[in-house]
């Protein structure tokens, strides 16, 4: 899988990623084309209702890649390792290894240098790993607020760093999120690996989005950088509206 991939950004090919959470959305992605499926933590706000991703347990993940891979025949299912799942490298291993019982063909996990031997250990056992910089939503409390990365010289250094220590680490990928475009660019430029971009500009080898933010399915709130391609949220109020005027009737 890393060699595939590694060929693919030499061809300059795009990757197209999108979040899963049930069987359903996995299929109908699948069939769309899209090459890689991310059961994300983000599943802890726009599927359970939580603030922020640090609430999702292990088995939450666990429970939705399970339907994900159901629906998934052509794409590659990606499962997020959640907040305190991989503090050490024994513990990300055996984490790493419940997704891939579920049916994950590789794992994500937040972190540039500090996260390395988890990411070595992960690789050592035969899991494929995909990296992720930049804005570390399993931080957002501990920073505050979401924020972009890589606005100084001192920051982008700083990621570039990151970027190449997963890339030794084995990572087959690297997610790279709200990040400064330049920084972004110059992140995808100096690894062999494709970099998946989500608000980082387009400079990145390919891009990811929450389904829910595309496709308008979590209309209470919507990042900046996402486009909306549909309003199912609209026609999900509409329809159900519409059903309770019929039995009123």
């Amino acid at each position: 899988m890393t060699q595939d991939l590694i060929t693919r950004k030499a061809r300059g090919e795009r990757l197209a990623m999108l979040t899963a959470y049930d069987y359903p959305t996995a299929r109908l992605l699948d069939e769309s084309g899209v090459h890689m499926l991310l059961v994300g933590d983000s599943l802890g706000m726009v599927v359970l209702g939580y603030p922020d991703t640090t609430e999702v347990t292990l088995a939450d993940i666990v429970h939705h890649t399970r339907a994900v891979a159901r629906g998934a025949k052509r794409a590659v299912v990606v499962a997020d390792l959640p907040f305190h799942t991989y503090e050490t490298p024994e513990q990300a291993v055996a984490s790493a290894r419940s997704l891939v019982e579920a049916g994950a063909k590789a794992v994500k996990l937040e972190g540039g240098v500090a996260k390395c031997a988890q990411i070595e250990a992960i690789r050592n056992a035969g899991i494929q790993v995909v990296g992720h910089i930049g804005m570390l939503p399993q931080r957002v409390r501990i920073e505050g607020g979401y924020r972009i990365k890589g606005k100084t010289a001192e920051e982008g250094d700083a990621l570039v760093a990151d970027a190449l220590a997963v890339e030794s680490a084995g990572a087959c990928a690297l997610v790279v999120e709200l990040v400064a475009h330049d920084t972004a660019t110059r992140v995808t430029q100096s690894v062999k690996i494709p970099t998946i971009g989500i608000g980082a500009g387009s400079g990145c080898d390919g891009q990811v989005l929450v389904t829910h933010d595309l496709i308008g399915l979590f209309p209470w709130f919507v990042p900046k950088f996402a486009t909306q391609r549909a309003q199912v949220a609209t026609d999900i109020q509409r329809a159900a509206r519409e059903f309770v005027a019929s039995v009123k009737a």
